[in-house]
């Protein structure tokens, strides 16, 4: 039978639950269990894919192209897993499915309410997840803060949950803050004392109390917190800030938190081996060398828009022995020629990652364009891609009005369109070309050396393609196709020969890279700037 673990957050938001959870699921899976993760979001959008990234950060997309919380991307980096469009629901899908449902007459004229209709559509998508995997262990992250109003349904559907499989078989894990109060030179439990009051006040008990904080706490502190919340000594573990991320596992391994949670559900397992992670800690640790790498974007203040793209030159940097300084560039900032200069001349690398919209388009072509005439090593993802094409036509085929009919639809010169059968009124909201696609990779190229595969599956999130009427003299310029589709209709990457390392890509290989097996490309791109930074 499938064992369900629900994590709930307290006190306040950016603990790190999705950290967490991700930790407790390498270790699980570390002890030979079959573990699938999924995010219950309490916000009415359908899916966070129209969503401005200032506001949520990252769009996560999976293998079966839904678009995601950036905390799947945690889960997936951390278990090493593929997640699919049951791992991530909102309260605006919920009740999206709901509607439709009562519209078609399945409810039999039933009067529609929270209890039991919206509360059955949770419990339903999360027994799917068990289902659908045949998986040991079934997480469930429960987004938002205990006492938000908005969280209420779901709370109820895993309250439901725990009695429909009964005890020992579901298990409730509570992360809280335990602040530091400097003047008194003390922890205080309090904030968690009453998070898990207000946790019990919905009818449930947490199992497991995970405790942020920032320094080791004081035994009559975690006494406290075990007596006051009504849970074994050992079931209050420390979650430590560390100076690695993926040292998070490790960190919590040595309260026994896997141990412990195996205890509660009565798994019988093997013990951790977690000997692929710590050799990966010791390859991140005995880094030497550094390089710096520059992410040319719009939304370069909140990082965690860029969150995948950063840990990705991270993994590339760890097989490459090496720490990646990033320098996060505002796309706008870029003016001219000389500014671009200023900006970028200190760095080893350039990449312009995806984006939609015009904003800070002409900043990101004159970023390409300086890697390009310098020969500094370029990568270009999605919108990355498209402004390698816009900038080559633009200052090598010598069209200068060059651009996406994105950004100018009027343009005579639409090297970056919408594909014939796209025309028309197109909603916004999940209509791209989303999730895993083939491409087959050119002989001799960047590609075929990092990827050593002639035919590869990456994942996409973009609507605007390559316009083929301006594939021949763009290649005749020197701008090498080296990606396509298998039926060869879609441009999935190009290259520029002339440069050392030059790749643009449609798709988002980001995605797919994890700290014990950096991406291709990145790998490759990573030790490309740092060879660039030797020889400067």
């Amino acid at each position: 039978m499938t064992k369900y673990i629900f994590v709930t957050g307290g006190v306040v938001s950016g603990l790190g639950k999705g950290i967490t959870m991700a930790c407790l699921g390498r270790l699980l899976k570390s002890r030979g269990l079959k573990v699938m993760a999924q995010k219950l979001d309490p916000y009415i959008n359908v899916d966070p894919g129209t969503m401005n990234p200032y506001e949520h950060g990252e769009v996560y997309v999976t293998e079966d192209g839904a678009e995601t919380d950036l905390d799947l991307g945690h889960y997936e980096r951390f278990i090493d897993i593929e997640l699919n469009k049951y791992s991530n629901l909102t309260t605006g899908k919920v009740y999206w499915n709901v509607l439709n449902k009562e519209r078609q007459g399945d409810y039999l004229g039933k009067t529609v309410q929270v209890i039991p209709h919206i509360t059955n559509e949770i419990k339903e998508f999360v027994y799917s997840v068990g289902k659908k995997s045949n998986a040991d262990v079934v997480l469930t992250e429960i987004g938002g803060t205990i006492g938000d109003i908005e969280s209420q349904p779901f709370l109820e559907a895993i309250r439901q949950i725990s009695h429909e499989v009964g005890r020992g078989n579901c298990l409730f894990v509570h992360v809280t803050l335990v602040p530091y109060i400097k003047s008194s030179g003390e922890q205080k439990s309090k904030p968690t004392q009453h998070s898990c009051k207000e946790l019990m006040g919905l009818g449930i008990n947490p199992d497991i109390i995970v405790c942020r904080c920032d320094m080791p706490m004081e035994k009559g502190v975690l006494d406290k917190i075990a007596l006051f919340c009504n849970v074994a000594p050992d079931c209050v573990v420390e979650n430590l800030t560390v100076d690695i991320l993926y040292e998070a596992p490790m960190m919590l391994e040595k309260s026994k938190l896997s141990e412990v949670v195996c205890r509660e559900l009565n798994l019988d397992t093997q013990k951790p081996d977690m000997k692929e992670w710590t050799d990966m800690l010791e390859r991140i640790k005995s880094r030497k060398e550094e390089v710096s790498i520059a992410i040319v974007g719009k939304y370069v203040k909140l990082h965690d828009a860029y969150l995948s793209v950063a840990e990705a030159l991270k993994h590339g940097g760890y097989e490459n022995s090496c720490i990646v300084n990033i320098k996060w560039i505002e796309a706008e900032d870029i003016c001219d020629d000389a500014t671009c200069k200023k900006l970028l001349a200190d760095v080893d690398g350039i990449l312009v990652p995806g984006g939609f919209g015009d904003r800070g388009v002409e900043g990101k072509i004159l970023a390409c364009k300086y890697a390009r005439e310098n020969n500094v090593p370029y990568f270009g993802i999605c919108l990355g891609m498209q402004i390698a094409v816009i900038e080559y036509a633009r200052n090598v085929l010598g069209y200068k009005d060059a651009t996406s009919s994105e950004f100018d639809a009027q343009s005579k010169h639409c090297v970056i369109d919408l594909m014939p059968d796209q025309h028309g009124n197109i909603p916004k909201g999940g209509t791209m070309r989303l999730g895993a696609y083939p491409c087959k990779i050119a002989k001799d190229s960047l590609m075929s050396k990092a990827y050593g595969e002639d035919l590869i599956q990456e994942r996409h999130r973009h609507r605007y393609e390559f316009n083929n009427e301006y594939r021949e003299k763009l290649s005749n310029a020197g701008l090498r196709i080296t990606g396509t589709s298998p039926d060869e209709r879609l441009v999935e990457a190009v290259e520029i020969p002339a440069n050392d390392f030059f790749i643009a890509v449609q798709y988002h290989p980001e995605f797919k890279s994890r700290p014990n097996r950096a991406h291709a490309i990145f790998r490759e791109f990573v030790k490309a700037s740092l060879k660039n930074s030797k020889n400067k």
